[in-house]
């Protein structure tokens, strides 16, 4: 079986209820974190899993607010572990320059710690992993698997496709409907998909916000995309505009004109579980 939990599905808008951008997911031993976004770690604690436990990040692009608390999840885990743990972060190229600069806006940080505690004597160890598709991943049974994805002119980008005993979840980070995504995410067990209410952002009265049409899907595009793939459920996450309470029936029945399979539209920490 594999665990999903929506960590954080609100958008670059800020939204006290609501974390940024960043899906959990639990496959065998493996726990993997889908990018970082804002608050993702508070709302991985109230999950139970720590940055410790963190098998490995994947960040599908290095959108601002998909990577906000990238500093975190790199210093929590390097002072909360007492084992030499490398963490892996698997991206599209350019993952390994921001790395780098988070290291290097970090670095005062670092040599007080070092500086300071007889115990921590080197860096925090990171392991970067840039890719455009293809296997990322072959550990302990599970198996992930990248493709590009179409948020022009954020690129590259990336899907990933979580597989382990069987069963098998695709992360469709932000993208408009593609070719590459419909093969990424056929027969999956479930799909997470950003979804827009383009019926809400086209009355936006501003351009910048209506500008975000032009790199998103709307709902009813990730429902279409599901459908195709043949995927069991869909997952929508990083509502533009925030979800409202009480209108979660909404946001379903714009997905049900395009996907007749069910629907999960969650808060943070939502869970959902796909396989036996």
């Amino acid at each position: 079986m594999i665990d999903i939990t929506l960590l954080g599905t609100g958008s670059p808008m800020i939204d006290p209820n609501r974390a940024g951008p960043s899906t959990l997911v639990k496959a065998g031993a493996g726990v993997f974190l889908v990018d970082c976004g804002r608050g993702v770690l508070m709302r991985a604690a109230a999950a139970g899993v720590g940055a410790a436990n963190i098998t490995a990040l994947l960040l599908t692009h290095l959108h601002s607010d998909h990577i906000t608390d990238l500093s975190d999840v790199i210093t929590t885990r390097w002072v909360t572990t007492f084992v030499p743990s490398p963490l892996p972060i698997i991206g599209p190229p350019g993952t390994k320059a921001v790395v780098e600069a988070t290291l290097a806006a970090l670095a005062p940080d670092i040599s007080y710690r070092i500086g300071h505690h007889p115990d921590i004597t080197e860096p925090p160890s990171i392991q970067v992993h840039e890719y455009t598709d293809g296997l990322v991943w072959d550990e302990g049974g599970v198996r992930i698997t990248a493709a590009p994805t179409d948020h022009r002119p954020v690129e590259p980008t990336l899907g990933f496709r979580v597989e382990y005993d069987g069963a098998s979840v695709v992360l469709a980070g932000d993208t408009v409907p593609c070719e590459s995504l419909d093969a990424l995410a056929k027969d999956a067990g479930a799909l997470v998909h950003t979804v827009i209410r383009a019926d809400l952002v086209q009355q936006m009265p501003i351009q910048r916000f209506r500008d975000i049409l032009d790199y998103h899907s709307s709902v009813e595009q990730a429902a279409a995309t599901a459908a195709r793939a043949g995927v069991g459920t869909l997952v929508l996450t990083h509502y533009v505009p925030a979800l409202v309470p009480g209108q979660e029936d909404q946001w379903r029945a714009l997905a049900a004109g395009e996907f007749s399979g069910p629907v999960e539209v969650g808060n943070d920490l939502h869970r959902v579980s796909v396989g036996n």
